[in-house]
């Protein structure tokens, strides 16, 4: 139970500061302070990941993300149950995240959940560079198989433990700098599911890919560093 807990809080953080920032602090509203931006996003992403690796690492080792709790155990790094609950907490983490951000956003004047609304994941027209299904599948997988390849490395005996959170949160940055005018960046299916469950349309209709996908490319990284570059 202390680690599942220690994923829903940490997932919470993740969905609540960086879509929280995508939609609150991303753009310039009329007098106001600058917004963010596309960098700004990034940073809130990754910068919430690197924060969490060292807050809940020692309790959970920080997975906040669906796809990295079944790449590990595929990689025979956890054990069937607590994947169960650690992804159960993922979901429930991301959900009550977008909730209390729908809440928050509620007490803006004039505000209007619009479509793909709350941060939420997508593609094609109307979505932000209007990329077709096929580029937001192939990016979500291979961003996310480079991603675990990176938290697989920065993990082992060969990698420094001690900068591990930081070269994880880092690496989330640059795949978030690469892929937001893509679909937005998921490489993280909870991430995806609690904005879109609560938005709703073409966010949730879309949802299967931002699942699929990362998970297609955790697995895959999972089968390439057991096969390639763990010693046995």
């Amino acid at each position: 139970m202390k680690k599942s807990l220690a994923e829903f809080i940490g997932t919470f953080a993740l969905v609540l500061f960086g879509c929280g920032a995508a939609v609150i602090s991303g753009k310039t509203p009329e007098g106001s302070a600058a917004g963010i931006g596309l960098l700004g996003i990034a940073f809130a992403f990754g910068l919430s990941v690197f924060v969490m690796a060292y807050a809940i690492g020692g309790i959970s080792g920080c997975h906040i993300n669906p796809a990295i709790t079944i790449s590990m155990l595929v990689a025979g790094k956890i054990s069937a149950a607590d994947a169960v609950g650690y992804i159960i907490a993922q979901f429930l983490g991301a959900t009550v995240a977008a909730g209390v951000l729908y809440a928050i956003l509620q007490g803006h004047l004039g505000f209007e959940l619009k479509e793909w609304g709350l941060g939420s994941n997508g593609w094609g027209p109307g979505y932000l560079g209007e990329y077709s299904m096929t580029a937001a599948f192939i990016a979500e997988a291979v961003l996310t198989f480079l991603f675990l390849f990176v938290i697989f490395g920065t993990t082992s005996k060969f990698g420094n433990s001690t900068m591990a959170g930081a070269a994880i949160g880092f690496t989330l940055v640059l795949i978030h700098l690469f892929a937001i005018p893509i679909t937005g960046t998921s490489v993280n299916p909870a991430r995806s599911f609690g904005p879109a469950i609560l938005a709703g349309g073409m966010a949730l209709k879309q949802l299967w890919l931002f699942i699929v996908a990362p998970i297609v490319g955790g697995v895959v990284a999972a089968i390439v560093w057991r096969g390639l570059f763990e010693e046995k």
